[in-house]
């Protein structure tokens, strides 16, 4: 069986920060979260990807942090915690050159979407830097008046 094609876009990030390279990594998931997570039941609101260095020596791991996704409804949900952190699967060459980009230009790693891909659940991280208050003040702005020019025209 197929499973159906799901994407949860994260419209918050697009307005606090200013969006720039982004790049694909797979989620570990338990079953109940997968099943969820194909659902669609995903809030992505104040979530952020982190690079932590590994239990193993020399290597790093990336962990996305806050994502909250509901208990699936035909689970076990006793101990279940929706935000717990969770890993976040890339190459060891990709950590290294996003890592660097990090440092280097004080970018922040945010989760802009999540979809499936061939079956799995995948994760679309952007590098970014946070929008000060009158960025989203002018964002906000732009949009009512290209709203308003929209209306106009018809």
């Amino acid at each position: 069986m197929v499973n159906p094609v799901m994407k949860i876009v994260n419209q918050k990030a697009k307005f606090d920060y200013e969006l720039g390279e982004r790049i694909e990594a797979g989620i570990v998931l338990n079953g109940a979260e997968a099943k969820s997570a194909y659902g669609g039941a995903i809030d992505m609101t104040h979530s952020y990807a982190k690079i932590m260095p590994s239990k193993f020596k020399g290597q790093r791991e990336a962990w996305v942090i806050n994502l909250h996704i509901y208990p699936y409804s035909h689970a076990d949900n006793d101990k279940y915690d929706p935000k717990r952190t969770r890993k976040l699967l890339l190459h060891q060459k990709e950590l290294l050159s996003l890592e660097t980009k990090m440092r280097t230009a004080r970018l922040q790693l945010v989760p802009t979407a999540m979809y499936t891909s061939s079956g799995k659940i995948k994760v679309e991280l952007a590098l970014s830097r946070g929008k000060r208050v009158f960025e989203k003040r002018e964002s906000i702005k732009k949009k009512d008046l290209d709203r308003e020019m929209e209306r106009g025209s018809k």
